[in-house]
């Protein structure tokens, strides 16, 4: 998959390279079994995404973990383009860590990439006794050839946003990234970006808070994070704690793609707004709310009015597109970021959600609908759940969609989507002048898997993609 240069490593040498690359023809992508009253083991599974394959729209191949109730969550690699410059190093191993059990599973790719394999499994004491870190979720590569893991808690599911590093070639745990006792009070997930001589990382929730389902009055509590935390990437320790001015639960964040840029974007989820954040001449960092989703009066649901819930973002590699999707109202977006600080609204696409028609949520109040968008039905499937993970294609292209969140809030919000399974999707992108159509032929039903419906979550392309590539 790398560019064909020679002593190359991994990945493409910038960005705007990257969107020359091939068009993917499969993808991973985790399917979590935890909560869906399956007794089987999360797996990850490989579908076939070429047009021309005989096996277009099919799960081609199932690799089970060895251990039950993990929550394989996100994934990452054992390198990537932040290595392009070493020819030692190839894009062999995709790293699974679990949300809920702490185990890192190490997954040979490179082998057979339309059949991969187990290659190592971490247990979680090893990373409990070595960095008093758990509930893992962030994955990246870095250019010194480690894995960077994120953790959302301690070892008995407090609070505590540290970082698990691994040798990139041995996957052995050699402690945390962080100093010692410099860990946040929360974590969730990360980008860095070396030229500015920084990360950031976001926060969720302590473990014991969100683990088994969500609660207001946990929010009222202030349980829920709020804050982003920046790290000094050379002498890694915080250096700034970013209040979020009206931003609750900030998830995903993305820094722009261009490795010189000093600004990026986070989804703050139960808000529903995206924050940019930015560098001040004085070097200091600063946040401040660029999109707001505003919420809508509803009857029939568990509280009088209802977040969009953005759970998931994406920068396209031009830095041109910001993609999200909001879990709860059913629609994706897609703004225009030329002005990062005036994004404008370009695409939107309505995948499910809770506030179809028929449903028994009633709206009563709306800023933005006229009326409530039509159930989704695609290929005779009616879906469950609302547009969730999300991954674009690397010219831009094609964004695919697939609809669970995390195993307990979706047995909460949509106890639909546990007994229908989640699915994925594919919708056209309009690069030119912006706009979002889905493909009526494209849909992967994890309904009709084997074991039972299972629930897929985040996806990944075999040579890298705009959410796990970084360029230093």
């Amino acid at each position: 998959m790398a560019t064909k240069c020679g002593k190359c490593g991994p990945g493409y040498p910038t960005p705007l390279e990257a969107m020359k690359g091939p068009r993917e023809e499969i993808v991973y992508l985790p399917c979590i079994y935890r909560n869906t009253g399956i007794e089987a083991p999360d797996y990850l599974a490989t579908v076939d995404v070429d047009p021309k394959s005989p096996q277009y729209c099919q799960v081609i191949h199932r690799l089970p973990m060895p251990n039950l109730k993990d929550e394989l969550h996100h994934s990452g690699w054992n390198t990537c383009s932040s290595c392009f410059g070493d020819s030692t190093k190839s894009r062999t191993k995709l790293m699974l860590p679990s949300l809920i059990s702490s185990r890192i599973y190490v997954v040979d790719v490179g082998s057979e990439p339309r059949a991969p394999k187990l290659h190592k499994v971490i247990e979680p004491q090893e990373v409990h006794t070595k960095c008093n870190l758990g509930y893992l979720h962030t994955s990246h590569c870095l250019a010194s050839g480690e894995v960077m893991i994120s953790s959302l808690g301690d070892p008995k599911g407090n609070g505590k946003g540290g970082f698990v590093l691994l040798d990139g070639e041995t996957f052995e745990v050699k402690g945390t990234w962080e100093r010692p006792g410099g860990a946040a009070p929360m974590g969730y997930d990360f980008w860095y970006q070396p030229r500015h001589n920084v990360m950031i990382s976001t926060e969720w929730a302590p473990p014991n808070v969100l683990k088994d389902g969500f609660n207001p009055a946990d929010v009222e509590a202030g349980l829920y994070g709020s804050h982003l935390h920046v790290w000094d990437w050379q002498r890694h320790e915080i250096i700034q704690t970013l209040p979020l001015k009206d931003g609750l639960i900030p998830l995903e964040i993305r820094f722009l793609h261009n490795p010189a840029a000093d600004q990026g974007f986070v989804g703050c989820a139960l808000s529903s707004n995206i924050q940019r954040f930015f560098k001040n001449e004085g070097g200091t960092w600063s946040v401040e709310k660029v999109i707001q989703v505003p919420p809508k009066k509803v009857k029939g649901w568990m509280l009088p009015e209802m977040p969009g819930l953005i759970t998931d973002i994406l920068l396209s590699l031009d830095d041109r597109f910001l993609y999200f999707s909001n879990w709860l109202h059913g629609d994706l977006r897609q703004y225009d970021i030329s002005d990062p600080q005036k994004p404008r609204l370009t695409g939107q696409i309505f995948l499910g959600g809770s506030i179809v028609k028929g449903g028994p949520v009633q709206v009563l109040q709306d800023q933005e609908l006229q009326c409530q968008p039509e159930p989704l039905v695609v290929k005779g499937k009616r879906v469950a759940g609302g547009p969730q993970m999300i991954q674009l294609s690397l010219d831009g292209k094609r964004l695919y969609v697939t609809t669970s969140l995390y195993s307990a809030w979706d047995k909460q919000f949509y106890p639909d989507l546990i007994r229908e399974g989640s699915v994925m999707l594919q919708i056209d992108v309009d690069t030119e002048k912006g706009g979002l159509k889905l493909n009526p032929n494209f849909l992967v039903d994890f309904g009709k898997e084997p074991l039972g419906p299972a629930l897929a979550h985040e996806l990944r392309y075999p040579g890298g993609d705009c959410s796990s590539d970084i360029w230093i």
